[in-house]
């Protein structure tokens, strides 16, 4: 499996720009943050059997992949609305809602997810075929309360999202298997309110409730969804 992506919220990022108007400086102890709190769905993706592909091949090689790869993600994610703060080693983190209601944010981030697994499908069977590579995607969906924010050095400072809901759904990515979108009772919640007023919603694959399960370092079990392949969604 790739690397936990909840480690990504340590790493570099890649920025995109501050909405004038919307952000507030914080001051906690000595360290001021421009930031604001927002509901969001937030979404990560990572590459399965990135350690191996990354022994097996040359680094340029290795690039070469990756490009194709965060190509992939990028074009699902931006065709849906969404907001990409990471894209460094083998992961991706986007935010969706941030320019629409939080039902239209839930209901483009699964439809991203869906996006994404369709869109990588037929890379996974090239790769396979042309360089004996066996890889595919996971993906972790969860709505909530994140601080949009600014965070890194002087003169680097970089636009983000922290909080619980971040962490949830790099949980939740580093949970899903290689082809499946875990997402997050929130999120189905969300998705629901949607469909009431968008029939557009349904044109999402089936998903299956999983049971709940305990993610590390929270103190109760989450309810969780899966989307194991893109066809219509039944929730």
């Amino acid at each position: 499996m790739a690397s936990d992506v909840g480690n990504l919220l340590g790493s570099g990022v890649v920025s995109t720009p501050v909405r004038s108007g919307t952000a507030r400086s914080v001051s906690l102890e000595s360290h001021p943050v421009v930031a604001e709190t927002i509901r969001a769905t937030v979404l990560f993706v990572d590459l399965r059997g990135y350690t191996g592909l990354a022994e097996k091949l040359p680094p340029v090689d290795v690039a070469s992949l990756l490009d194709e790869f965060f190509g992939v993600l990028a074009s699902a994610a931006e065709r849906h609305d969404g907001q990409i703060f990471y894209m460094v080693g083998d992961g991706m983190m986007a935010g969706f809602g941030l320019r629409s209601s939080a039902s239209v944010g839930a209901q483009n981030a699964l439809a991203a997810a869906q996006g994404m697994l369709t869109g990588f499908a037929p890379i996974v069977e090239r790769w396979q075929r042309e360089l004996s590579i066996e890889t595919g995607i996971g993906v972790g969906v969860h709505f909530g309360d994140v601080a949009r924010c600014l965070h890194g050095p002087p003169g680097q400072r970089m636009h983000t999202l922290v909080g619980d809901t971040v962490n949830v759904a790099a949980r939740l990515c580093s949970r899903a298997r290689a082809g499946e979108v875990l997402f997050s009772a929130a999120v189905a919640a969300a998705l629901q309110a949607e469909r009431v007023a968008d029939e557009k919603a349904n044109e999402l694959t089936p998903c299956i409730r999983l049971p709940q399960f305990a993610l590390r370092g929270r103190s109760l079990p989450l309810d969780i969804w899966c989307m194991p392949a893109p066809q219509r969604l039944a929730l």
